[in-house]
């Protein structure tokens, strides 16, 4: 097997992630940013975690914060009552010149095993959709808007939790005193089915008090107009908030009247969202997923897999019932589940994706092989993604596409449309619709 050498290391695969993936292009400081977000293991359980000082700090930090809010006490379990269990989830935040800004430790409910009715009612939040952040850096792009974001530290224990439940001591806190003993939650927690709801009617009523009118084609994106003609824009995902606008001394002083009620951590430039690396320059603004792409083959094994120069083979109709053996339903799930999620910024595999999302219920290897020929791609393009360039166009352009009676069960066909605003892409959707004859 030929041996592939890349600055002094051996490689033992014929195709080495280093020959596909490059920085060159970057400016040094971004350079820098993608090299900090890539080095940085983060620990998958607390035993782990507790091995190393810094996420140890972390874990200690996140606990005398729930403590400190009164999030819950300590007490017998009642009869006839369930707890709910938890587990703890490590991150880590950047500054915008990529250096460490924290390692955080969250604890998380584990709100799967609440029942309606009885540990929970509404529960329903909205979160920001992925087209309207868009279309925020497409005007920030054509207009010379600046990008801030904001976290929110411990975001959820801002919601008062009315209903009685009942919670697992978390592991690494168990002790002889409370052994056999439950937590009673009087804070919201992550994970728990309520806490999303509670936390954004918090920060709702806040922001409206502030002047600000929420859109109603997406609840998380409020906007202030100024007497001036000049305006500002908050849209948040859960604990992330972006602010944009024209009016740089409004945008501060906001951040301060939210400092006021929240306990907020100012990230400085938008440079990472959701999974979603974003470069600036004169030209545009730059939004891909390499991080994701590069841990998405990571976990998968598939670094050093021979790459593919399309995410499809078009010689190949996928079908229900193929002949094929069946395979893991939920690992299938889970990879199509990011590959979905990629295609936010990855339009190139949007169809290829859109075909392997049908099978979801029965994947057979026939649809398993499709899905890895996409991760081929990946390993071709990791760096791959969208640009916002400033343009002369003023208009919205919607393009649309079908591959006619595609479907060789049913006849359906898939059909697509994209919006541009400002010349980039603002929208994607497909749909299923009947045509041709049966």
């Amino acid at each position: 097997m030929p041996i592939a050498w890349r600055k002094g290391v051996r490689s033992c695969t014929q195709h080495p992630i280093g020959n596909f993936i490059s920085y060159d292009k970057l400016s040094p400081t971004f350079r820098a940013f993608t090299s900090s977000i890539t080095e940085i293991q983060v620990p998958q359980n607390i035993q782990k975690a507790f091995k190393y000082p810094k996420w140890k700090a972390a874990v200690d930090e996140e606990v005398r914060a729930l403590e400190k809010n009164g999030t819950w006490e300590i007490t017998d379990l009642p009869r006839g009552k369930k707890p709910v269990g938890c587990k703890w989830i490590f991150t880590v935040k950047y500054k915008a010149d990529g250096n460490v800004d924290r390692y955080k430790a969250r604890l998380v409910a584990k709100g799967f095993t609440q029942s309606y009715g009885i540990d929970y009612q509404e529960t329903f939040a909205p979160v920001a959709k992925l087209n309207t952040v868009r279309v925020l850096l497409s005007l920030a792009a054509n207009l010379d808007w600046s990008l801030h974001q904001l976290d929110v530290k411990n975001v959820f224990l801002n919601g008062d939790l009315e209903e009685e439940v009942y919670m697992d001591i978390p592991a690494g806190l168990e002790t002889t005193s409370n052994f056999n003993k439950v937590c009673r939650l009087r804070k919201s927690l992550y994970g728990l089915k309520q806490s999303p709801r509670a936390w954004f009617e918090r920060f709702t009523k806040v922001v409206k008090g502030y002047g600000f009118v929420q859109c109603q084609s997406d609840h998380t994106l409020f906007v202030k107009h100024f007497p001036e003609g000049k305006l500002a824009i908050i849209i948040v995902y859960v604990d992330d908030i972006i602010l944009t606008g024209d009016h740089e001394e409004k945008i501060d002083l906001l951040k301060k009247l939210l400092t006021k009620e929240f306990e907020i951590k100012d990230l400085g430039n938008l440079k990472y969202f959701l999974g979603m690396e974003i470069a600036r320059s004169k030209k545009g603004i730059a939004v891909s997923q390499r991080k994701y792409v590069l841990d998405l083959l990571n976990e998968t094994g598939m670094l050093g897999c021979k790459p593919a120069e399309t995410p499809m083979d078009t010689t190949v109709k996928l079908e229900e019932s193929d002949g094929s053996a069946p395979v893991d339903k939920g690992r299938y799930q889970r990879l199509v589940g990011k590959l979905i999620y990629l295609s936010h910024t990855r339009p190139d595999i949007g169809f290829s994706v859109s075909v392997v999302s049908q099978f979801m219920n029965n994947p057979t290897e026939k649809h398993m092989t499709a899905v890895i020929r996409i991760l081929r791609y990946l390993k071709m393009t990791p760096g791959k993604g969208l640009f916002f360039q400033r343009t002369t166009k003023k208009e919205i352009e919607i393009f649309s596409d079908a591959d006619w009676a595609g479907s060789v069960t049913d006849r359906r066909s898939t059909s697509s449309y994209c919006s541009f605003v400002l010349g980039e892409l603002g929208y994607m959707a497909k749909q299923e619709t009947v045509s041709g004859s049966p």
